[in-house]
């Protein structure tokens, strides 16, 4: 349980309490297996590493202060963190959540599907409207993404949580909070039950190590989370722990310059006639809402050329950005998620953008000499 803000968030990010006997300036590593006990009956707080970890536990209460919230876990990816999210389903359950969301939890909702009997809906969570008619007292959990990756759909996290509250007391509302961090939005705060996110994009920021958190308020939900990762052995290790909270000591600088960069980046590129997905831009139709409940514009967005050809050498001309999936880090990384796909509502031509910390200027002009360079060879 976490201790609450003493000063605003900017400053708790990079204060981390812990409990060192030699009152270390920085939190200690404790790269230990097992903890030694006083004598046979009597153990100490932590007995085996699987179970719990000081180093871990440290991180776990810093999040949980950055967050507000009463509980968090720390596990050893984003994906993980679904995993065991879904644990709280039994079979016959029922789950929905996006039309278009990360593929990897799309993979895993699926598998969930076929291996544990749980009933699994696809919908468009964007359009409230719509997806109030899906929403009934069999619903048992709705996984949100916001803004969905790689459309760039923000979904009203606030409204979709009370109605599935109201249809059923019992529904557990789950948001995938990755792309935004508890530095810009707090899906606890606008009703969700769980927060996850994968700690290896923006708290962590360097894209050096796995790592995912889970956070809530409710108590049995934490218990029965804890129970799955100490019986599968998926809580996030010592070291990884403590790279973790190195990381998010910096990640207030980070993701202001990388907000600020993308705004301008992406301004530049619809300036230059693209069609920009980007929530942070007045042209897109869900602007208001990602403004009412953020706190910053974010740093991925997607924009389309109209031409797959034209895309994909637009990507091999790049020179700063790296060509890699994922997102979240420092340096600026570019993709097509799309390329290969046959579905006719991804655009295939679509080129998603995680914009670093890197001079803007020299942002832009990378991006309009391989723009132009691509131009000469379609």
């Amino acid at each position: 349980m976490t201790v609450d803000q003493e000063y605003r968030l900017e400053t708790e990010v990079v204060r981390i309490d812990h409990n060192d006997q030699y009152h270390s300036s920085a939190p200690p590593l404790y790269q230990s297996a097992t903890f030694r006990a006083s004598d046979a009956s009597h153990e100490g707080k932590f007995a085996y590493t699987r179970e719990g970890n000081p180093t871990r536990t440290t991180l776990q209460n810093h999040v949980a202060k950055l967050i507000g919230c009463k509980y968090v876990l720390a596990v050893n990816s984003g994906m993980a963190c679904l995993d065991i999210i879904i644990h709280l389903l039994e079979p016959g359950d029922e789950l929905i959540c996006g039309q278009v969301l990360y593929s990897g939890s799309d993979r895993l909702m699926k598998y969930a599907q076929k291996s544990s009997g749980i009933s699994l809906h696809h919908e468009n969570l964007a359009d409230f409207e719509a997806v109030k008619a899906k929403i009934t007292k069999k619903t048992k959990m709705i996984v949100i993404e916001t803004p969905t990756n790689p459309l760039m759909q923000v979904v009203d996290v606030k409204k979709i949580a009370l109605y599935a509250h109201e249809a059923n007391p019992e529904c557990i509302v789950v948001c995938d909070n990755t792309m935004n961090s508890a530095l810009l939005m707090k899906p606890l705060e606008l009703g969700a039950d769980i927060h996850y996110e994968s700690g290896t994009k923006y708290l962590n920021g360097h894209h050096d190590l796995m790592a995912g958190v889970i956070a809530t308020n409710r108590k049995e939900f934490a218990d029965e989370m804890h129970y799955v990762i100490e019986s599968i052995g998926s809580g996030l290790a010592p070291f990884d722990s403590w790279l973790l909270m190195r990381g998010m000591k910096t990640m207030v600088l980070r993701m202001e310059r990388v907000c600020q960069n993308a705004l301008q980046l992406a301004q530049w590129l619809e300036s230059q006639g693209l069609k920009v997905r980007f929530p942070a831009l007045k042209s897109h139709p869900q602007y208001q809402l990602q403004k009412m409940q953020t706190k910053g514009t974010g740093a991925l967005f997607s924009f389309e050329t109209g031409n797959v050809a034209f895309s994909e050498a637009i990507v091999a001309n790049v020179k700063i950005y790296s060509v890699t999936i994922s997102f979240g880090c420092i340096n600026s990384l570019i993709s097509m998620p799309f390329k290969d796909e046959t579905n006719p509502e991804h655009p295939a031509d679509l080129i998603r953008v995680c914009v670093g910390i890197e001079n803007i200027q020299d942002l832009i002009d990378d991006m309009g000499q391989a723009i132009k360079k691509a131009k000469k060879n379609i």
